[in-house]
């Protein structure tokens, strides 16, 4: 009997520490090399759509507190956060094996007031001027120059866990109707190209001339007329200039795709955005 007990005891501890070991693994490869990220909304369309599933590129732009991960599973009580495990780095400003990002980069970052993820396009890197003049972006004065293509198109329905319905241009679209958006190609001055799409004409088509500080970054979501970005200042609801520090790093390539209101439902996957490069 207690042979018995004893095989039982140690089968248990063993369990234990096999469990552990497991989750030390995950938070090491989670902290030191990539991090998953699941697309909550559409401010990034059409480059993103809600419910692609990617793996953020740690390793692109080295290390600060922001690359310590966030586990929250409000079910059972469970919310860390970053800082309270990396908290102590947050005064450093500068990174660890950093790499410069780059404008036209597709960035996931700290909200530097709430500490939200973000998921955005890099636009201004420190010490550019940035300025919209009728949604047209110009940076350092130089145009960033729009050709128009097709449109883009997306059934009126609710998208994702929140059951958000699209903003549409072409005006109150019914469910299961076209919503339509104008797409144009946004060439940077430094000869990268992307699709942003237009809703209508907004307050932030417009803006003064944003002096990017140094150690800072300037954010803008692909779909134009429906982000909360680096246009509006913080103390305004927005996003603002982005510190170094609380970038996490670069989304590289979409995994898998879901249509439905959950990632596990595998038979609402898009079949045409397996392992898709982001632009």
């Amino acid at each position: 009997m207690a042979d018995n007990i004893a095989k039982k005891d140690g089968t248990i501890l063993e369990t234990i520490k096999t469990v552990v070991y497991a989750l030390l693994l995950a938070g090491l490869f989670r902290t030191l090399f990539f991090q998953p990220f699941w697309i909550p909304s559409g401010s990034m369309k059409d480059t993103l759509l809600i419910g692609d599933f990617l793996f953020v590129n740690k390793m692109a732009y080295g290390y600060s507190y922001a690359s310590c991960p966030t586990v929250s599973i409000p079910a059972i009580g469970i919310n860390i956060d970053a800082q309270d495990v990396c908290g102590w780095l947050q005064k450093s400003e500068g990174r660890l094996f950093g790499g410069d990002p780059k404008a036209g980069d597709v960035v996931v970052f700290r909200h530097p007031v709430t500490g939200r993820d973000y998921i955005k396009r890099l636009i201004g890197t420190p010490g550019d001027k940035v300025q919209l003049k009728d949604g047209v972006v110009f940076i350092n004065g130089v145009e960033a120059k729009q050709t128009k293509v097709d449109d883009f198109s997306e059934v009126m329905e609710p998208q994702g866990p929140f059951g958000h319905r699209p903003r549409c241009e072409n005006g109150a679209v019914g469910d299961g109707g076209a919503c339509l958006k104008s797409r144009y190609v946004e060439t940077l001055p430094n000869g990268l190209s992307h699709s942003i799409l237009n809703i209508g004409d907004s307050f932030t088509d417009n803006t003064a001339v944003f002096t990017v500080p140094e150690g800072h970054y300037f954010f803008m979501g692909d779909n134009r007329d429906n982000s909360s970005d680096s246009r509006v200042p913080q103390v305004r609801g927005g996003v603002g200039f982005v510190p170094a520090k609380d970038i996490i790093g670069r989304a590289d390539r979409i995994m898998f795709s879901s249509a439905g209101r959950s990632m596990l439902f595998f038979w609402q996957w898009r079949s045409d955005r397996y392992f898709k490069a982001i632009q």
